[in-house]
């Protein structure tokens, strides 16, 4: 269950009458426990409480008490030897009226009313195994108000279906932002008192909710008639009292969906809510998710993204500000210097979503301009940062209007914050029609049209807040000149979920390089380094793949020929907030600038390196790329894709069908081989193969099944391509008949990346290995030990690059270009030994499978500890100790690979090359 789901079922719960009984049950059930887990606790065989209550081992102790015992339950349940002996994190009391918990592992205790539990739901959810507790509970609110809307966005399309259609889909969408205005303005002064929307809706509409939706509309329309109009434009007495908005949030239709009984109730309940605790960087992002049908099941998915986004901010700009505030100290002429140049900053994102990077960097912004404001003895100053420096496209229209919304929603709350209510409220209203959010394809508009980084005008597809017609206006920008970032988190896609419309963006972005392969995302870095010839800096999230595989000698080389250098890059992690933005998938961060930049940083986590130069592969190494190799570099076997069949699949045998064609012709065993690729191999999976030589090929014919597989396969032979045509002198063979003539190596194409290394086999020669994995048919046990290192797989995940999240393995860059110092007799004969004691750690737990042997949560001891011992052998080979990390491990190979490249003189001609037209090496 996600946050949005425990909340509601909690609120559920909280809204039943009390059961004492069945409390303990419901609570435990709302925060995802299963069926049969609570029949368990309910029959008593795992509930080992001892005060009457339920214990749920190593989670919560519940006890239901009288009315008034409250506090000295909770006292009763800490006291409790089976709350410590069931290591229990969380107690809980309550009769129904009052409501008390505690967490021992932070100390942390909830106090409040039972109806008021729910507001507290953040605090329990280590209960359903969410880890990010801190940033949930932080975004609680948003959390509720998600749910609620979501709520009653479902419950209003089931009587207005009509307005789910793709026709009407932006007036529903607009009727949301206008009701998100009206719940936050009701609750902070901004419709003078607290209330007054649904306070109005409520007693002015009937209860049957027959005329809800005119009331609502009437309310509209006031709010978009200037006072001195109202008379003549017949506004009722009642919706008199709400102010002239503006800003063409209400203008236009003001036709409103029907509502029902319920769908009234939950607008009232809304707006109950206490709507000045809203972040709109995350709420922003959150609603968009209501209206989003692909998206709504990941609702409160989104409440990691605020310090996923200040890896993004903080170095591409926000730390500098910071640094030159510290420096200024209090001298008035340095703050004012750094005041003036905040002014002029004008910050852009081409794919902005509901605006989650503009809101977090004008409101980091703002605290900023405070501090300065404050030491300058100006605290109560009204802002100079424009909020129309903060600029955006997005290819939806609700996601523009939702960012434009969550912006002024931030802006108020930033001169709240900042310079008190009264001076808020007496510059919000009305609001500004200015349109500094476009809606549009970020990949077919001129970025310089949107956000030019020099000069003060700019010509936008869209002349008022809420709306995107297609007449053209000039919109100034407050301050001429200054700084312009880039920043974002351009959608992912890689090549083959492109759809046309897609695939025709790369194309018109990379127009006749090669793209076809390449994620969706390069053509945001591809636009974004050449808008920095214009002197600005860029920082976009990508996907890992992009610093890896076949991306790298795509798109760097082009990237480069711009101009640009990567001044910092975070290094891969997980991105879990944004379901059309590919949640839970692995990024990086790139940070590009054209000007010279002398420190550079690589992040890891929470760490911050400098570094001198930073490569294509976002490794503190030499400007190159690693480019596929026909040969080994090091002193390493040849190795070989496996066999390819172009049979259409008549060679192979599953195991029953190879059993009974064996029993029936027992000759046939001659020309029966088993055969592995990756799948076979990892999984243990059993098949075979016809493998018939020349000489057994009467043998063969023999055999009726045997002779009819032959025909179907020259069949498909001849139906089939140039490379299938060529074979059709042969249809009894696979196109490919390699053979070890003793043992064998077999790497597969793709493993998971969880594990810490490749499930590499060694295989006797009577194995068949399929194009599906390749091979070394004349190996060493140095081989052996080289792949099965960890060093050698922090080499395939960066070189080869991935399939999805999984590292699909290449041979011609995973192992012919991987760098291996000159071995001595001694090192052979340590690696050797080495790999020996993986084999054998392997045979001892023998008929389990490769994916059971190297799941990374269950692997043998004996096996890690085998592996552990090659991999401080090898490790030691390159630097005389174990490498702390994977990225001293692939410094060390960049480094290496350079020296053997230059040594052997291999690869001099294309590094040249590159140098004149300015792409990497």
């Amino acid at each position: 269950m996600n946050a949005v789901e425990i909340e509601e079922a909690i609120s559920a719960l909280a809204e039943q009458p009390f059961n004492g009984g069945e409390f303990p049950f419901a609570f435990l059930q709302a925060f995802g426990n299963k069926e049969t887990t609570i029949k368990k606790l309910r029959a008593g065989a795992s509930n080992s409480s001892d005060l009457g209550g339920v214990l749920q081992r190593n989670h919560i102790h519940i006890a239901v008490c009288a009315p008034g015992a409250v506090t000295k339950t909770l006292a009763a349940l800490k006291a409790s030897p089976a709350t410590s002996k069931a290591k229990a994190r969380f107690i809980l009391a309550t009769d129904g009226a009052d409501f008390e918990a505690e967490d021992f592992e932070t100390g942390e205790t909830v106090a409040c009313a039972y109806a008021d539990f729910p507001d507290h739901f953040g605090f329990f959810l280590p209960l359903a195994g969410i880890t990010t507790v801190k940033q949930v509970r932080e975004s609680s609110f948003d959390i509720r108000a998600t749910s609620r809307m979501n709520r009653l966005y479902v419950e209003l399309l089931k009587d207005n279906p009509d307005w789910g259609t793709a026709a009407r889909r932006h007036d529903m969408n607009h009727f949301m932002a206008r009701l998100i205005f009206c719940f936050f303005a009701q609750r902070t002064d901004i419709f003078h008192g607290i209330g007054l929307f649904t306070d109005t809706i409520a007693r002015m509409s009937a209860k049957d909710s027959s005329d809800t939706h005119k009331v609502i509309g009437e309310l509209f329309r006031s709010m978009n008639t200037k006072r001195e109009d109202r008379a003549s434009a017949g506004i009722p007495r009642w919706a008199d009292a709400f102010p002239y908005v503006n800003g063409e949030l209400f203008s236009g239709s003001v036709d409103t969906p029907r509502f029902s009984k319920i769908a009234r109730s939950y607008l009232l309940h809304i707006g109950s809510l206490d709507w000045t605790k809203i972040n709109p960087d995350i709420f922003g992002s959150m609603i968009q998710a209501v209206a989003e049908d692909e998206e709504r099941g990941a609702l409160g998915m989104h409440y990691t993204s605020v310090p996923n986004i200040l890896k993004v901010l903080n170095p591409l700009f926000l730390d500098d500000l910071r640094a030159r505030l510290q420096e200024a100290d209090r001298n008035p002429r340095k703050l004012l210097n750094l005041r003036s140049r905040m002014a002029k900053i004008k910050v852009f994102d081409p794919a902005c979503g509901s605006g989650n990077f503009l809101v977090i960097a004008y409101k980091e912004m703002r605290a900023i301009e405070a501090e300065i404001n404050k030491r300058r003895g100006e605290a109560d100053r009204r802002s100079e940062i424009p909020l129309t420096n903060f600029r955006g496209i997005e290819l939806r229209d609700f996601p523009a209007e939702v960012a434009r919304l969550a912006l002024i929603i931030a802006e108020f709350q930033c001169d709240v914050l900042y310079r008190g209510q009264k001076e808020a409220l007496q510059d919000f209203l009305p609001l500004d029609a200015h349109n500094w959010i476009t809606c549009g394809n970020a990949l077919r508009l001129d970025w310089l049209s949107i956000c030019p980084p020099t000069g003060k005008e700019v010509k936008l597809q869209g002349d008022d807040l809420f709306s995107t017609p297609l007449d053209q206006a000039h919109i100034d920008f407050e301050q001429a000149g200054g700084e312009t970032y880039v920043c974002g988190n351009p959608p992912y896609m890689g090549g083959k979920k492109q759809g046309r419309s897609q695939k025709e963006d790369m194309k018109a972005v990379f127009g006749t390089a090669q793209h076809k392969n390449l994620d969706y995302v390069c053509a945001f870095l591809l636009k974004a380094a050449q808008f920095l010839l214009h002197g600005t800096k860029a920082a976009l999230v990508a996907t890992n793949s992009v610093s890896q595989g076949t991306h790298v000698p795509t798109l760097w080389p082009l990237l480069r020929a711009t101009g640009v250098e990567i001044v910092f890059a975070h290094s891969a992690f997980k991105w879990a907030n944004n379901a059309t933005r590919n949640a839970g998938v692995a990024c990086v961060i790139i940070g590009l600038s054209r000007s010279a930049v002398s420190a550079k940083y690589i992040f890891e986590g929470d760490e911050k390196r400098a570094v001198k130069f930073i490569n294509a592969y976002l490794i503190d190494g030499p400007d190159l790329i690693v480019e596929g190799r026909s040969q080994p570099l090091a002193a390493l076997s040849a190795m070989i894709t496996g066999n390819a069949p172009y049979d259409g699949g008549h060679l192979f045998l599953g195991t029953e069908e190879a059993r009974m064609l064996t029993q029936q012709y027992p000759a046939a065993a001659q020309v029966i081989r088993r055969v592995t690729g990756t799948t076979e191999f990892i999984d243990g999976i059993n098949r075979y193969c016809l493998w018939i030589d020349d000489d057994k090929l009467e043998l063969a014919k023999q055999i009726p099944l045997i002779e009819e597989r032959i025909a179907k396969v020259y069949k498909y032979r001849v139906a089939g391509g140039e490379v299938a045509k060529t074979l059709t002198d042969r249809p009894h063979q696979f196109r490919y008949r390699h053979v070890a003539s003793d043992a064998q190596i077999v790497v597969p194409n793709v493993s998971s990346e969880r594990r810490a290394y490749l499930p590499i086999g060694w295989l006797n020669n009577q194995v068949i290995v399929t194009h599906a994995a390749s091979a070394i048919y004349k190996p060493t046990l140095v081989d052996f030990a080289v792949l099965s290192s960890h060093i050698h797989l922090a080499w395939a995940a960066a070189i080869c690059g991935k399939l999805e999240t999984r590292i699909r393995y290449a041979s011609n860059s995973g192992w012919n270009a991987f760098p291996l110092p000159v071995l001595t007799q001694k090192n052979i004969s340590d690696l050797t030994r080495s790999a020996e004691e993986i084999l054998l750690a392997r045979e001892a737990h023998f008929p389990a499978t490769m994916a059971d042997l190297y799941d990374p949560d269950e692997m043998p001891s004996d096996l890690r500890a085998a592996h552990e011992r090659n991999d401080e052998v090898l490790e030691r080979i390159y630097i005389g100790r174990r490498f702390r990390n994977d990225t001293e491990r692939l410094e060390t190979l960049f480094d290496l690979y350079t020296k053997m490249i230059a040594s052997s003189g291999v690869g001099k001609s294309t590094a040249a090359k590159k140098k004149r037209t300015g792409a990497s090496a």
